[in-house]
């Protein structure tokens, strides 16, 4: 490689213009990166819906849920199946590895459903997810003046939302449906022997378009139709239902309006505007450019944001965009303070600009988005980028400040480059070969990490060139009147002391360290354990459960009451609820949930109002109905799991017990305080009227099951007509009684028409009351709860042990009721072992990368005895900083060894040039410890400083590169200081033998 820095010094021009290219491209790149708050990663989850529309839970249970189930177990590699199963609707969600070729397995799955023999009416969807799929805004509109808001919504702002380049979908809730509705008089109706079906089907005759054959006229074949309508409402009321009535003697028709879902806005009527995006547009472009549209309307609606990602993702961006430049800026005053000259520390700093540049072209050519891992890892590596430059322009100005053979400047800068040239290489390939390892962290944590660490390695391998090319060009140009100095200063006079003392009692030197190490090792049992540090937001999301089979109207009611709480509670800025609303997760429509987002002020403390509000919320609902849920909690950020749960799962055929059971472990844990937001996904059951048929009684009259299924769904719910042109409108069409059922006697009295004439229904069957089953939930076919908390403490793997333990113990359980208990903290466990096998195998390749550099077999466990003494530092700033040890300060960890090493390596290879001068082996030593002291400190220091401002900060976003920041500062702090002492000791112990030689032969020359 030393060939590179002679062509740049012949061709300095060349170099330049090179260069000033990258740079432009590279800012290009940058620029048209797409922006996105996370790593778009495809989960590797399919899910599955299918609707049969009026079954009940357990009719779908027997003849959907089980045999889908039956036959996608089949599917290869998929890891578990959970299954969910409501009135009319079942939802399976099918997991698999992050490798499984998802397309192929989807179209597995689709072949496979197809297969599956299941009632007529149901046709299941799959649908697969995506972390781009998320809504990126989500909006209140409200109407200015009489503007028809929902008219605008549909039919122009809607469509020109559709037309944006990137977007996925533009959905509309809220809004209201139009309807014909024809209101039978019930007993008029029941007199004449009507029914709504009879009624329906009357109408339907009356809207006839059919094909009825062709005839040839003239040899041309004319097709010929047959069409009748009813063009008005008034020609409906006058259609004849029999020979003696018409519609409108025994209904009444009017035009009327129904909101199956209903949108509030800070207590005001709203529709609610979602947008979501493909998954490869730039999400930050697509909601400026929807607020755009919104806001060319603004003479005619009004807006309030619930929810848009490119708020936070600006607020990240820029929030690591300022750190990363402080870290810059603080790394460049490190390197001025030790060189002490301007030229010198711009030559440095420009390996920052042009490596995270060319970093860029590689990222937009790898489609990787610019996002907070991207940008992390573009803070983290600024102090690392320049470290190759530092030293080679350190070397370069040493040598020609003592420039004893008198070699021309071009030489000189040739000579020193080489002089580096092994340690830099060396130094830079083990730092990127400590993020191969990451392959081996698998799951969706390795797929969040795997864009930070190319970052990095990009960065790394640009900096290299540049330390080689560009940086010789600049300083041979620079250093013209550098003058001829040969002095030591103080710091280089001291070290070489420290150096002597230490070397003559290597005991001392292994047993401080070992007792700093033995010290520091004792603090981590003090430390949090977490899979990633929560990040506080002050958005709430809370749900109001109420019975199973409540009406809206009276979640409705509910929801005003707590509206009007929410609206007098000093710290709530914005209130958007949604009732009936779709569920983003199961994709289900429950008229008997409230979902609210709650937006507080921003010096709320978070956990004191998710209480606060939580009470008052639970107040309220237990006045309207007992059995009703309340949940509030901090709206999750997205991204790679915290993992800070703990799941207790309970298992049994008898839903009765299994219930009880559930109930009994929530309570349990709700009463611990290291716990919060307890949820439990068993369902209530629901009170439900059941018609049993005596068939022998039904014989005799000539009824059967189906004529009392026709009559009963005739009594108890609305026939819909469909849609109908009326009045030049496509109107839908809906048939209802005046006066529905109401109570079971009525049912009872049904009159129902048999062969026999008629009877009533309770003469042919028994009306029951019984407690049915809302919601069957299954995990790998078995029927099963799980009862979930969020651990509020800083150890979750403690406290997660704790709370199972306690459960098992004093909890219990019904008979035949079992349980199984995990969470967060098994697959947080799970990451951790597969950490420390990366470090491991990081470790075995540094080792590798020297043995091929250096040649020996010895000079690598040299280099690589600085490694032990990492956790000294690492575990002190955490404590320090009070971070716990998570996933991103492993990670911290992990690329400390790549550095750490690298300050080795720059001493031990000027040991190695000293000693084929033919310098005894303490000796050599002592020269490259003064000679190296220089440029292992500044890069130390540089590295160091750019990345206290990562450390220091609680901007949003930051929560990844904060704990990796404390532990790379404090573990190279401390892994310096202790690799400047450790390194010679270890290096004259392992060449002992030579070392006494040298000293025998010193003596005998003495004598």
């Amino acid at each position: 490689m030393n060939a590179l820095t002679r062509v740049s010094l012949k061709n300095p021009i060349a170099i330049f213009i090179l260069s000033f290219l990258l740079i432009v491209s590279g800012t290009y790149a940058f620029q048209s990166l797409k922006v996105d708050l996370l790593p778009n990663i495809d989960v590797p989850q399919l899910s599955i819906e299918a609707v049969y529309p009026g079954a009940s839970p357990d009719v779908i249970e027997k003849q959907v849920t089980s045999k889908l189930e039956s036959q996608l177990k089949n599917v290869e590699g998929v890891d578990q199946i959970t299954s969910q199963t409501f009135e009319s609707v079942a939802l399976i969600q099918l997991t698999f590895p992050f490798d499984t070729d998802m397309n192929a397995t989807q179209q597995k799955v689709e072949d496979l459903i197809g297969k599956t023999v299941l009632p007529s009416e149901v046709k299941p969807e799959v649908s697969r997810f995506s972390f781009g799929s998320f809504p990126i805004i989500n909006a209140a509109i409200t109407a200015k003046g009489s503007t028809d808001v929902q008219k605008l919504l549909e039919e122009e702002i809607q469509p020109e939302l559709e037309k944006i380049p990137g977007v996925n979908s533009v959905a509309v809730g809220g809004t209201a449906k139009e309807l014909v509705t024809i209101t039978l008089n019930k007993e008029q109706a029941l007199k004449s022997g009507l029914t709504l079906s009879k009624v329906q089907e009357a109408i339907k005759t009356k809207f006839l378009s059919m094909p009825a054959g062709t005839v040839v006229n003239d040899s041309i074949l004319v097709p010929i139709r047959v069409e009748e309508s009813l063009d008005t409402v008034a020609d409906l009321e006058s259609l004849k239902i029999n020979e003696t009535l018409t519609l409108k003697d025994i209904a009444t028709i009017k035009k009327t309006t129904s909101k199956p879902e209903i949108i509030r806005y800070n207590d005001q009527e709203s529709i609610a505007l979602t947008v979501t995006k493909k998954q490869d547009a730039n999400t930050v472009e697509l909601a400026d450019q929807t607020l755009a549209v919104l806001d060319s309307y603004s003479d005619q609606i009004e807006y309030g944001l619930v929810l848009n990602q490119a708020d936070s993702i600006k607020k990240s961006v820029e929030s690591l965009i300022k750190e990363g430049l402080l870290g810059a800026l603080f790394a460049s005053l490190a390197v001025l303070l030790f060189l002490r000259n301007i030229r010198a520390t711009i030559i440095a700093v420009l390996s920052i600009p042009l490596s995270l540049l060319v970093s860029a072209i590689f990222l937009a050519q790898a489609n990787i988005t610019l996002n907070v891992m991207t940008l992390g890892g573009m803070a983290v590596a600024v102090g690392r980028v320049v470290d190759d430059s530092i030293v080679v322009i350190e070397n370069i100005f040493r040598r020609m400040k003592n420039n004893r053979e008198g070699l021309d400047r071009r030489e000189l800068t040739i000579q020193a480059t080489a002089e580096m040239l092994k340690a830099i290489t060396s130094s830079t390939l083990t730092t990127i070969v400590v993020f191969l390892p990451l392959g081996f962290v698998g799951g969706i944590t390795g797929e969040f990490f795997l864009p930070f660490a190319l970052t990095i390695v990009f960065a790394l391998l640009t900096s290299l060139i540049v330390s080689i090319t560009l940086t010789p060009v600049l300083a041979k140009l620079s250093f013209s009147k550098v003058t001829h100095e040969e002095k030591e200063d103080a710091l280089q006079r001291f070290y070489a002391r420290v150096i002597e003392a230490s070397l003559r009692r290597k005991w001392v030197v292994y047993v401080v360290s070992l007792v700093l190490l033995v010290g520091s090792l004792s603090l981590t049992s003090q430390l949090g354990f977490v899979f990633l540090p929560n990040e506080s937001q002050k958005l709430l999301s809370a749900t109001v459960t109420l019975p199973p089979s409540t009406v809206i109207s009276k979640t409705n009611d509910v929801s005003l009451q707590i509206e009007k709480m929410l609206k007098e509670h000093d710290t709530v800025e914005t209130v958007f609820v949604g009732l009936g609303s779709r569920n983003f997760q199961t994709g289900l429509k429950q008229e008997n949930t409230a979902s609210y987002f709650i937006s507080l002020q921003g010096d709320a403390v978070v956990q004191e109002e998710v209480d606060a509000i939580e009470a008052k919320m639970s107040e309220i609902v237990k006045q309207s109905a007992e059995k009703s849920t309340v949940s509030v909690m901090e709206m999750s950020t997205g991204g790679p799991p915290s993992n800070n749960n703990v799941n207790i799962d309970l298992y049994s055929n008898d839903q009765d017990k299994l219930i009880a059971a559930s109930q009994q472990v929530e309570e349990f844990l709700t009463k611990r305080e290291d716990l919060r937001y307890v949820t439990n996904n068993m369902r209530e059951k629901q009170k439900t009227w059941v018609i049993e048929i005596d068939p022998q009684k039904a014989s005799d009259y000539g009824v059967s099951a189906f004529t009392v299924l026709g009559l009963t769904a005739d009594q108890t719910r609305p026939v819909s007509v469909g849609n109908l042109t009326l009045d030049g409108k496509d109107q839908s069409v809906e048939l209802v009684y005046d006066r529905p059922l109401a109570s079971k006697s009525e049912l009872e009295d049904l009159t129902l028409f048999g062969t026999k004439g008629p009877v009533p229904l309770k003469e042919v069957a028994a009306v029951k009351e019984v407690e049915a089953i809302s919601t069957i939930q299954k995990f790998d076919a078995k029927v099963f709860a799980r009862v979930s908390a969020t651990i509020d403490a800083p150890n979750v793997q403690a406290v997660s042990a704790a709370t199972i333990a306690a459960v098992k113990a004093e909890v219990e359980l019904p008979e035949g009721v079992s349980l199984e208990a995990g969470g967060g903290s098994d697959e947080t466990t799970q990451t951790f072992k597969d950490l420390g096998l990366a470090m491991l195998v990081a470790v075995g390749l540094v080792y590798l990368v020297m043995l091929f550099t250096f040649g020996q077999a010895r000079v690598p466990i040299i280099i690589l005895s600085s490694l032990l003494f990492v956790p000294v530092g690492a575990v002190l700033g955490l404590y320090v900083m009070n971070e716990p040890l998570s996933i991103s300060a492993m990670i911290g960890v992990l690329m400390l060894i790549g550095i750490v090493v690298t300050n080795a390596i720059v001493l031990v290879d000027r040991v190695g040039q000293n000693r084929e001068q033919g310098m005894k082996i303490r000796d050599a030593l002592i020269e490259a410890g003064k000679t190296r002291l220089r440029p292992i400190l500044m890069t130390a220091f540089a590295t160091i400083c750019a990345l206290i401002p990562l450390a220091l900060t609680s901007a949003e976003g930051n929560v990844i590169s904060k704990g990796l920041a404390v532990v790379v500062i404090g573990g190279l702090l401390f892994a310096t200081l202790l690799t400047l002492v450790i390194v010679p000791v270890t290096y004259e112990l392992f060449f002992l033998r030579t070392h006494r030689k040298e000293q025998a032969a010193n003596e005998n020359s003495r004598q």
